[in-house]
């Protein structure tokens, strides 16, 4: 096996692979891989994914820039912006991204089964000789037409094999197969699989079912969000070609835009009402074939949209941002657009565009910044996003 560890957006790594592993690396489309100075040699970059993969006989590590804690965070907070906590990950003795996680699956699951595996009510659909339930008088008569047995019922049934537990088993399984996990955790992992033993795993590409938070499920709530971080970022085959690999891997630019959405939206319809809507298609021309898809729009009324907003994961202004900025205020005829980039430094700059009257506004996030801060920025950038940018009505 060979071990390759890399960092975000980092420098090359030169790694000795033959031309097999070389192929199967770049097939899969996880990092760059290009010829290196000598024969044998290979060029190793990764990109905008973090975690962990094992592609044949390649285990790859990458490491984001974001410290491990706010990339979390930020995972956490897009998929439940009322009920990600911080206590939900405990990092201090964790240096990367996989470890870090296992660490969380193991400890806030353990602590969930503590008293034992939730059970619950199912409804099941079965073919017995004595009546359970009720009858399911329409398959009867469909199936067994003037026959009296055996009964197609239906019944509640008290047991283990509920939603929660499934989606914490499958989790869990599919964790202990990311390389990169310590040895304590992989221990744990397997000590919960086996208590988990009689619950049934989601087949691979299945969606997790749905669950609502009750009063008895509550214990599970933490245990349940990170599981379902692990189901939405493992793969068993990731990239593309049919490379086989086992791999936890995160996009960035997904992790930022997801993250942006969900706390602006927030902030937005908190304060300032109207409604936020991603990725909604509009279009620049009479004829509808050149389709436009900002990430945000808020709009005041159904009638009134009040502002466009970009995410972009890069640290500085590229004109290509702007120029589809301004396509965006032509089509919803606005006069302000916002483009809010991460990792920079840089302070935030405005243009002007001659001749049109539109003015397009470059905000940077610091991601890096502790999450109450962090929150309190995208509130200010609310506020500014919503203050005098519309214009006439848009269809």
């Amino acid at each position: 096996m060979t071990l390759v560890q890399l960092r975000e957006g980092g420098p090359a790594v030169q790694v000795r692979l033959d031309a097999d592993e070389a192929r199967r690396l770049a097939v899969a489309g996880v990092v760059d891989v290009r010829p290196g100075p000598a024969a044998g040699l290979w060029s190793v970059r990764a990109g905008r994914k973090v975690g962990a993969a094992r592609i044949g006989t390649v285990e790859l590590h990458i490491e984001p820039k974001v410290p491990i804690e706010r990339l979390l965070f930020l995972v956490g907070y897009a998929r439940n912006p009322t009920g990600w906590r911080d206590e939900t990950v405990p990092l201090a003795a964790h240096a990367g991204l996989v470890p870090a996680l296992a660490a969380a699956l193991w400890r806030q699951t353990d602590r969930a089964l503590r008293q034992g595996l939730l059970q619950g009510y199912r409804t099941v659909d079965d073919t017995s000789p004595v009546l359970r339930g009720r009858l399911r008088e329409t398959a009867q008569l469909s199936r067994r037409p003037g026959l009296p047995l055996p009964l197609e019922i239906r019944h509640d049934e008290y047991t283990a094999d509920i939603p929660e537990n499934r989606i914490l088993a499958t989790a869990i399984d599919r964790m202990l197969r990311v390389p990169g996990i310590d040895a304590v955790s992989r221990r744990m992992l397997r000590h919960l699989a086996a208590r988990l033993a009689g619950i049934p795993r989601l087949r691979p590409g299945e969606p997790a079912p749905q669950w609502r938070r009750t009063r008895l499920n509550e214990r599970l709530i933490i245990a349940l969000r990170l599981a379902e971080l692990v189901l939405a970022d493992t793969s068993i085959e990731a990239g593309r070609g049919g490379v086989l690999s086992n791999a936890f891997l995160l996009d960035m630019w997904r992790v930022y835009e997801d993250f942006l959405s969900a706390a602006l939206r927030t902030a937005i319809m908190s304060t300032h009402g109207g409604v936020v809507s991603f990725q909604a298609r509009h279009h620049l021309d009479d004829r509808d074939r050149l389709e436009l898809r900002p990430d945000i729009v808020w709009r005041r009324s159904r009638a009134e949209v009040g502002a466009v907003v970009d995410a972009k994961y890069k640290a500085d202004t590229a004109r290509e941002d702007v120029y589809q900025m301004l396509a965006y205020c032509v089509a919803y005829r606005l006069s302000r657009g916002h483009l809010v980039y991460a990792l920079g430094a840089h302070p935030p700059t405005r243009h002007v565009v001659r001749n049109a009257g539109i003015e397009i506004v470059c905000h940077a996030l610091d991601l890096a910044a502790d999450p109450s801060a962090l929150l309190a920025h995208i509130r200010v950038l609310a506020d500014e996003v919503t203050r005098g940018s519309s214009g006439p009505e848009v269809d």
